[in-house]
Order: structure tokens, then sequence, then C-alpha cells
């Protein structure tokens, strides 16, 4: 349990410090200009949204100050009244890791009291899953009138915002009607030139830095770091998990470069982790974090997975840093609550006989978390592994990773995502890297009927991949739990 070196009184929600106001087509393309919008409804909101540019969906972007214009999100905030320096922010960056941090950072506040906001990418089933406060999506009806108000203060300022662009002004205007204590703002894509980077925070966060986009960040850790450490802000504090020390000296530098410092995880910040049985019987991690302020001493990582430590970790360190902003927490209250976090399309167990899985691990390193997470946490004879990704990711460091825990593996795609890699092009690239027996089916839905006569009762299945894949799963299982 976490034991505090000094003592404060708690406060209430209502008495959280505000926040000083502070002054994705292919390659060549740019946005696409507006129709004029017709928003009366929650689905012709969503409509909208779907036909913009978005830069997730994409297969090619062009990642410079041309398409990323901070300037045209700046304009569009200024036409809105400025809704993201009404709240104070948490910025967070990184590869992996960035859902999970925002979960027990939040789960941490919210059992001390306050109401908080949470702004996260992509969303699994409802777009309204970006946008949460206290655990619940924007209502349809307050999304879509902040969308058709975003869109009209668009059109006045004759700016064509992207669907990520749209989505994050919305965000912010939902935070400040609200008027939450503190919102946990996610990096879209990279940091950067990312749409959220136009606040001043009270703290920015970088958790884990590997390769990913690699065809937009850059082709390695150093450069992706530089992008990610591009959310430091001349004299906020920024905290980062755990790195490499390629990445770290990467960090170090840029922060002196923003007037700013970043303490490392474990360099910085004392850290150490194990992994074992508890006085509960429990066998978890249990990580001690030590800082100026306080000790954290044998702390329960709420969710599964190695990597969860050095997140869980970062987490606890923005609790500390935030008290220096005046925000109070008891020692029992962050205990408990961090104890009860859960994450959506993260080991997500989705189904019970047979058991399915699923999570959004899209890169070789949470690939290999994951293999290594299910095995420690999760008991079965055999796994069926149901895999789909996105062609622009390393797609063979993924399928190295897959081939060494699934016994059988099944090639599918998600639905209506230009970016999915072909299930029969996976194939060919596994067989070349193992003989374990394979499938293919050019449908979710197929899969899943494939994996499900292939698996006997102690079998697991596990879906991955990508989160759209993982999104397709839960829609799938929720219509055919619904006719049952």
């Amino acid at each position: 349990m976490a034991t505090s070196k000094t003592t404060t009184k708690k406060k209430t929600a209502k008495s959280a410090p505000k926040k000083v106001a502070t002054k994705r087509t292919t390659s060549k393309s740019t946005p696409k200009k507006s129709k004029k919008a017709t928003i009366k409804t929650f689905s012709s909101a969503v409509s909208y949204l779907l036909e913009q540019t978005d830069f997730e969906r994409m297969r090619v972007v062009q990642y410079d100050e041309t398409t990323f214009k901070l300037d045209r999100m700046r304009m569009l905030l200024s036409a809105l009244g400025n809704p993201h320096d009404k709240v104070p922010l948490v910025h967070v960056a990184g590869t992996v890791g960035k859902g999970s941090t925002v979960a027990m950072l939040s789960s941490m506040l919210r059992g001390n009291g306050y109401t908080v906001g949470e702004y996260t990418s992509p969303h699994l089933v409802d777009i309204r899953e970006r946008i949460v406060v206290n655990t619940e999506m924007v209502d349809e009806e307050s999304f879509t009138s902040i969308l058709k108000e975003v869109v009209e203060a668009a059109n006045k300022e004759n700016l064509t915002p992207t669907f990520f662009e749209l989505i994050t002004a919305v965000a912010f205007k939902h935070f400040a009607d609200q008027a939450i204590d503190i919102a946990i703002i996610e990096t879209g894509l990279g940091g950067r030139l990312d749409s959220t980077n136009v606040i001043t925070p009270l703290i920015s966060l970088i958790t884990k830095i590997d390769l990913d986009h690699t065809n937009i960040l850059g082709h390695t850790v150093e450069e992706i770091a530089r992008e990610k450490a591009g959310i430091f802000k001349s004299s906020t504090p920024a905290i980062s998990a755990h790195q490499t020390p390629e990445v770290t000296e990467v960090l170090k530098a840029c922060a002196e470069e923003s007037k700013t410092e970043v303490r490392v995880i474990a360099n910085d910040i004392e850290f150490s982790a194990r992994f074992g049985g508890g006085t509960d019987g429990k066998q978890q991690t249990r990580i001690c974090v030590i800082t100026e302020e306080s000790q954290y001493m044998h702390i329960p990582v709420p969710l599964h997975g190695e990597h969860q430590a050095t997140n869980c970790a970062l987490a606890i360190s923005a609790i500390d840093q935030l008290k220096k902003f005046g925000f109070t927490f008891e020692d029992l209250a962050i205990y408990n609550s961090l104890a009860e976090t859960k994450i959506a399309g993260r080991m997500e167990i989705v189904w019970r006989r047979p058991k399915i899985i699923v999570d959004g691990a899209h890169n070789p390193t949470s690939l290999q978390t994951l293999i290594k997470s299910i095995g420690a946490h999760i008991p079965y004879d055999s796994m069926v592994l149901v895999f789909g990704c996105c062609q622009d990711k390393d797609v063979i460091g993924m399928l190295n990773k897959i081939a060494l825990g699934a016994d059988k593996i099944i090639f599918t795609k998600a639905m209506g995502n230009p970016r999915a890699a072909e299930p029969k092009q996976l194939q060919k690239q596994f067989a070349e890297i193992s003989g374990k027996m394979t499938q293919i089916a050019e449908t979710l839905s197929e899969a899943l009927e494939i994996a499900a006569q292939a698996a006997s009762r102690e079998d697991l299945i596990c879906v991955t991949g990508s989160f759209y894949l993982v999104g397709d799963t839960k829609k799938h299982l929720a219509k055919i739990a619904a006719k049952k």
C-alpha cells in the first residue's frame, strides 16, 4: 500500500485547481472540402464525420505541416471560445501503453473524488467511446449538438477540419461544458503535429516508445521518440515510462530544447517490479515507486502483462506530480481505485463458451507481451489465434511473434478498413516463417466460426492484430448475444 511522506487535506471535486489559460487519401491530398452540414440526429452526425478526411484509415499519409495543420486546429478552437483552456489537462503520447496509462490514472483520480474526462482513440464499437467523463460516454444528443456547433464554427472561419480534428474539438467542448476537474488527452498520431498538441497541459506523459507507423513517424526509435517528444512544453513537467538508453537520450535532449525537463521511470524515479503471489494469494505484478513526495510500496498492477508495470508506475508518478498543482489524494483511495481499473480491448474476455479474448496489440512488442501475458494469466490447452493487421505495420515482425504462441492461426481482415492486409498475403508470409497450421477467412464472422469449430472446451480463441478487428469482433458477438 502507498505510504505518503506528506499529509494533505483532501479536496472535493468541486475545489479542484483550475488551469490558467495560456497563450489523415493519398500522400498528395489535403482535407476534403466540407459539404454543407445537415446534422440533426446522432446518425447524421456520424455520417457527416465519416465523410471527412480520416488519416486513421488511409494507406498513405503525407506527414508534415502541410497536411497536419495545427494552426487550423487553433483557429477552430478559437472560434469555439478556446474550450481546451478551460479545463486542467494531462497530455499522453507514446507507442504502446497510452490507453492503459490513461485508464489507471483516470481510475485513481476518480477514486479520490475528481470528475475526469478521457479522450482516447481509436474507438472499438461506438464513436462516443473516444469522449468519456467518469466512465460515461458523451450522450448522443450532446455529441450531435456539439458537432453541429463545431462544424458551423469551421464553416464560418472557412476551415475544412479532418475527422480527428472535429472529434478533438468536440471532446474539448464537451469537457468544458461539463466543467470537469481534469481531462486526460491521448494523442492520435505521433505528438509534434497531432491535433491535440495545441494544449498547454499540467503534465506531459510519454509511454513506451517503439517502432510503429515507421512510414510516417520515422524508421528508428530515435526518430519516433523525437516526434513523440513534440508534446513537451516550456516549463511543463514531463514524465516518461522506462525507455531504452537511445530513446532516453533523445527525450532528455528534446526536453532541454523545449526548456523543460523529463523524468524517466527507473532512471530519475526509483522503480522496481516483481511478479509473484501476495498476501491475497493472487499471482500478479507488484511495483514500488519512490518519488520526492511519496513512497508507493508493493502496489499490485491491475492490468495483465509485465509491460503494465511501467505504465502503472507512470500513472502513479503523474498522481504524485499533480499534488504539486493542488490536487490531493488519500493513499487508501489510490490503492483501492487503482485496483478497479478496467480497459476495453486489452485481454478482454468477450465470450465464455468457447472462451474468446480480444486484444488490440498491433505491433511486435505488444504482441509478444500479449502472448506472454496469456500464458501467465489464462489457463488453456491450445490457442486458436484469429489475426488481422494493417498492411502499413511491421507485418513480418508481428507474424514472428504469433508464430511463438499460437497453435493454429486463422488470417482474416477487418471490414471497411482500406489499410487492412489481405489474409492470403498474410498466410503466404507466415508460411515462410513457420510450418504451423493456418487457414484464411475473408470475413471476421467466417474466421470466428472456423475458430469455434476448431476449439474444444479447454481451448482459447484470441482475436488480435488491430483495434479494428477487435471492434468488429465485439459488434459481431453482440449481435449473436442479442438473438439468444
